[in-house]
């Protein structure tokens, strides 16, 4: 395959964009490179990806991407950069239709215009807001946003359905839950808890303690998305748009996460307990019933396996994970 990983030097664009080069596909990753955190974590993931083509390029920028897509002449696009954060989306929400609207037509447009075999895309379990049945099914109610990022990872998906149906473009959309690992970002949970340990202050636990999430390791994510890129939705009948849930579907409840990390860390937490934060869902649960029978694969590492590799590579890349959470 020829793929374009956009946001390669995010978190899971990362990981994924070094796995299917490492398969022996042609790959190009493009990355913004943007302050949404510090960059000195997003330029050393890029500076891991040698081995493949990367460049520094904005989906928003409509030329530029023409001019890549006319270029390499891709066959298959898997789309991960976005404005991430569903807190930060409540203080600055002008910023989520930059990459998240207009960034994504670009992409949408220009996959079938250029006549892409399959487009994979990136949405987010916080699409299913704060609806009380459990677990998260693919063809339950999302009409409910809880966040302007949660409301534009929901027109992601719409917009896809419609190029879907109107231009016949096989797509797919991941659903991901709570992704966790080595190299993840420094604005969750993981990383602002490993940071604050490490450096003796308190953790901030939101809605006093009554927070679970489907944590999902990295690698399981990785996987999916992998045994999933060759199956394009099938052109004939209904418009070819999937959604699948990518998640570990085993909600872990916030204070045994926290406990995992103490004991794996061998500190012991500070607990601040804070009221829910706005934007912010009690409760998140994949129900993976729908990815197993499509690709023969559920996500399956344990809490204490991911949270042993996120800790192994955290201590290694102690002074950068400080730096990155501070800043």
């Amino acid at each position: 395959m020829n793929i374009l990983v956009t946001g390669a030097a995010g978190f899971i664009g990362f990981h994924l964009a070094d796995r299917l080069a490492r398969d022996g596909h042609r790959v190009v990753g493009v990355d913004n490179l943007n302050d949404y955190y510090s960059t000195a974590l997003k330029q050393a993931r890029w500076g891991r990806l040698r081995h493949l083509r990367v460049e520094t390029l904005d989906i928003a920028d409509l030329p530029a991407m023409e001019s890549l897509f006319a270029r390499e002449r891709f066959t298959h696009v898997v789309h991960l950069a976005a404005q991430a954060g569903v807190r930060h989306s409540v203080t600055h929400p002008h910023a989520y239709s930059h990459s998240n609207l207009t960034g994504f037509l670009n992409v949408l447009d220009l996959c079938q215009r250029y006549a892409v075999e399959h487009l994979l895309y990136a949405s987010s379990s916080s699409v299913y807001g704060r609806q009380a049945t459990l677990p998260f099914r693919e063809t339950d109610p999302a009409d409910h946003p809880a966040s302007i990022y949660a409301a534009t990872k929901r027109a992601n998906e719409m917009m896809a359905y419609s190029y879907a149906d109107l231009h016949r473009l096989p797509a797919t959309g991941m659903r991901f839950f709570t992704v966790y690992g080595p190299w993840g970002r420094p604005d969750m949970a993981p990383c602002l808890f490993a940071g604050s340990l490490l450096r003796g202050e308190p953790i901030e636990i939101f809605n006093h303690g009554r927070m679970a999430r489907d944590f999902t390791y990295i690698d399981d994510v990785v996987e999916s998305i992998v045994r999933l890129l060759p199956r394009a939705p099938s052109r004939e009948g209904l418009a070819p748009h999937e959604i699948y849930n990518i998640g570990r579907g085993s909600p872990v409840a916030l204070l045994d996460f926290v406990e995992t990390l103490e004991r794996t860390l061998g500190i012991a937490a500070i607990k601040r307990f804070k009221p829910m934060q706005p934007g912010d869902v009690e409760r998140t649960w994949a129900d993976t019933q729908k990815l197993q029978a499509t690709v023969g694969y559920t996500p399956t590492v344990s809490l204490e396996t991911g949270i042993r590799s996120f800790v192994d590579w955290l201590l290694d890349y102690r002074g950068l994970l400080l730096e990155e959470v501070a800043a």
